[in-house]
């Protein structure tokens, strides 16, 4: 049987698009591509968890980058000793890693560890502004929603005549605020 060359390609949120992963993934040759619109810090990917059961030895995984396999240094790695116990190679385009040589794992390696080094500073970096904007009195988060206005979306829900979205424009107050409140 022939060695398959898969693809997986995601992004965070339905409004993103995915077309300059699949062009990427087209370009290099893939046979299938498994697309997402969730979040990579999810646990359950079904398109990531259709193409681990589909795969075999010396099957290929390619992707555009690193991000958009995993979110966390963790992940990756045990992602990657699953490609390895496998015999699958992985291949990520914007970084030149292929674990099919020795390089490629250690880049890999290399690679993961600093993404995660990288956004480990820049939960810091938030948690220290939060800090020192409390100190000058400032709160974060989003503003409290008037609760007169909770009260006349509910009741506009009640009447049964307009839809959640005509609530929404209507009051201001967002579809989770409503019916945490019903």
């Amino acid at each position: 049987m022939k060695n398959f060359i898969f693809g997986y390609a995601r992004v965070s949120t339905e409004q993103q698009n995915l077309d300059r992963q699949i062009d990427a993934l087209t370009r290099y040759g893939v046979n299938t591509v498994y697309m997402e619109k969730t979040t990579g810090t999810k646990r359950e990917r079904p398109e990531l968890n259709k193409m681990l059961e589909r795969m075999t030895q010396d099957d290929t995984v390619v992707i555009e980058s690193l991000s958009r396999l995993g979110r966390s240094t963790k992940d990756l790695i045990e992602l990657t000793e699953l490609f390895q116990s496998k015999g699958v190679h992985l291949v990520s385009l914007k970084e030149s890693i292929d674990t099919s040589t020795s390089t490629g794992k250690l880049l890999f390696t290399l690679m993961s560890a600093i993404a995660q080094f990288e956004r480990d500073c820049i939960a810091d970096r938030t948690r220290e502004g939060l800090k020192a904007a409390r100190a000058r009195g400032r709160k974060g988060g989003r503003p409290k929603v008037n609760p007169e206005t909770v009260k006349k979306a509910v009741k506009l829900y009640g009447t049964k005549q307009y839809s959640i979205q005509e609530i929404e424009e209507l009051t201001g107050v967002k579809k989770a605020t409503l019916y945490r409140n019903l």
